[in-house]
């Protein structure tokens, strides 16, 4: 192989630092990918993070480049691009956050009262197997209270059914998750960027035992 030809991997490198000097540019939210300077500073510390053994290893140690998603995530997020690593899961090829993470990016963002799950009723007081979140806005002082997760639902939509699925082991824990992920759909979607929580996916894809992976995998 001719020694002058280089890996693409390199070429990327090479362009980031060997872009043109300018004013130094922080990585903040939505400019990562802004301009070279910015994305320069991003992956000089992508680089860094690279470097540590506290970070996932599978997935993040030595690889710099997807340590660069992983900022962009946590610039997107609001929390710390550890926080991200740890709670960034691969379900069958699709990224999706942790059932803990969906329900703690609620309380960080800073627009609502910490979440609370409520247990089902009948009306005669006995208790039924399904939750709902609620949590107060803080601008507005308004209760905002998700739709409920039942057991009938689950039973209709199968989830129960699934490979390995986890409702039949751990229901309260999954009606949590899922109240979380109802209540962030209907109130506040951004938190999320976007994304599915990885027992959304799983319930519906199936909970075959893999790797868990904390990664977005750049192609």
């Amino acid at each position: 192989m001719d020694e002058n030809v280089k890996t693409p991997e390199a070429q990327t490198e090479e362009a980031l630092t060997t872009a043109p000097q300018a004013q130094a540019v922080s990585p903040t939210p939505g400019n990562i990918w802004g301009s070279m300077e910015a994305m320069k500073v991003a992956y000089n510390m992508a680089k860094m993070l690279a470097s540590s053994s506290l970070i996932p290893k599978d997935q993040y140690q030595g690889n710099p480049a997807n340590c660069l998603i992983a900022l962009e995530m946590a610039n997107r997020t609001g929390f710390s691009p550890l926080h991200v690593m740890q709670n960034l899961y691969i379900i069958q090829g699709k990224p999706s956050w942790s059932g803990q993470f969906c329900a703690a990016a609620i309380n960080a963002c800073g627009k609502f009262s910490p979440l609370e799950y409520v247990q089902l009723l009948e009306e005669d007081g006995k208790t039924l197997r399904g939750y709902y979140a609620q949590a107060t806005r803080l601008s507005t002082g308004k209760l905002c209270v998700a739709s409920p997760v039942t057991w009938e639902m689950v039973k209709k939509e199968g989830w129960d059914k699934k490979s390995g699925s986890k409702w039949l082991s751990m229901p309260d824990l999954m009606f949590h998750y899922r109240a979380a992920a109802f209540f962030v759909r209907e109130f506040c979607p951004e938190v999320l960027c976007g994304l599915q929580t990885a027992e959304e996916v799983q319930d519906v894809r199936g909970w075959e035992s893999e790797k868990k992976k904390t990664v977005i995998a750049l192609d």
